[in-house]
């Protein structure tokens, strides 16, 4: 009987606090527009910049998502900000009350430049969309924890280092990141402007392959846990653009022998041509195909195989049309 009441119990948790819509049937043409026409509004008074992104809006996903484009597209990485908490972090990492301390002093700082000149880090991205959902009459909420990159949380958790949002839309729980959706650093530290939309009320399943919170139950869905979010193969923006899950191989880290047939598998959301998907690894800047076969398209889930005809070190990498959306480390023996 407790069995019982428990596959129940968690039934329903997973159909009011998981269940995700995508919003298919929403066109956000309008609430794009209306972002667009506000640029370089003023932080300094958050209704009436509310009020002019959404009141010619019905519904709440169409006024959240004027909100959440404006911010993306208005609002700008700070590099110095972002290497100075990073700095004091790894300086404070067994003081965690010197660290929490200075986190506190330090928010002061974040969001006087992000009012006056609309330059942040994730945390001020994360404050801004809260403040500005609630406004507007809806549930918003800061979610701390770990964001996985090619420079950080990489074989462990290692770094508490991002922020982003969850927000109740319909009685269900939606995850979103501004930050990420908002652009790029640089080599040379400067913030480039790329907004990304597939950051916007992302698949918990797809969202998990690089958040990971630190209160567990805003995973959602999804089933990521600390060991598989750590081996699992580094993933980039480009993989939400296009709204695909790499399904196989489930680790970075790859081991092989020569000839032995490694499986790819990835589960896309958009219609893809098999012709746009390949398997590359770079010598020096050349950069060079790996023959795959055995493609094919079965249920939104792509398929292929490749075979390693040479020991060595492989960093492979998964392109779909002209963008790298995971990588691998691959050790081929004999």
């Amino acid at each position: 009987m407790k069995k019982i009441i428990s596959l129940v119990l968690l039934l329903v948790f997973n159909i009011v606090h998981a269940q995700i819509s995508n919003f298919k049937t929403i066109d956000f043409t309008k609430a794009d527009n209306i972002a667009k026409l506000n640029k370089g509004e003023s932080l300094k008074n958050l209704p009436l910049l509310c009020y002019k992104l959404t009141f010619k809006l019905e519904t709440k996903v169409e006024k959240l998502r004027a909100i959440y484009t404006w911010v993306s597209t208005n609002v700008k990485g700070d590099y110095n900000m972002h290497r100075e908490v990073a700095r004091k972090r790894k300086e404070l990492k067994k003081d965690s009350l010197a660290l929490n301390k200075w986190n506190r002093i330090y928010k002061k700082t974040v969001f006087k430049k992000l009012m006056n000149r609309k330059k942040t880090m994730c945390t001020g991205y994360a404050y801004l969309i809260k403040e500005m959902a609630n406004i507007v009459d809806i549930e918003c909420k800061i979610i701390d924890g770990y964001g996985r990159t090619v420079t950080s949380n990489i074989d462990t958790l290692e770094t508490l280092n991002h922020s982003w949002n969850a927000v109740k839309l319909n009685n269900k729980w939606y995850v979103c990141d501004a930050t990420w959706s908002s652009g790029y650093m640089d080599e040379n530290g400067a913030f480039i402007t790329d907004y990304n939309t597939g950051y916007f009320l992302t698949d918990p399943e797809l969202f998990s392959k690089n958040h990971y919170p630190l209160d567990k139950k805003w995973l959602l869905k999804s089933a990521q846990t600390n060991a598989t979010f750590v081996n699992a193969p580094i993933v980039y923006g480009e993989i939400f653009k296009h709204k695909i899950t790499t399904l196989l191989p489930k680790k970075m880290k790859i081991d092989a022998t020569k000839k032995e047939v490694i499986n790819f598998e990835l589960k896309s959301l958009k219609n893809i041509s098999l012709k746009k998907v390949s398997l590359v690894y770079f010598f020096g800047n050349n950069e060079n195909k790996l023959k795959i076969y055995d493609i094919k398209n079965e249920y939104e889930v792509i398929r292929f195989k490749h075979k390693f005809k040479w020991k060595g070190h492989y960093d492979v990498h998964l392109k779909v049309d002209d963008d790298i959306i995971a990588t691998y480390l691959v050790n081929v023996t004999n």
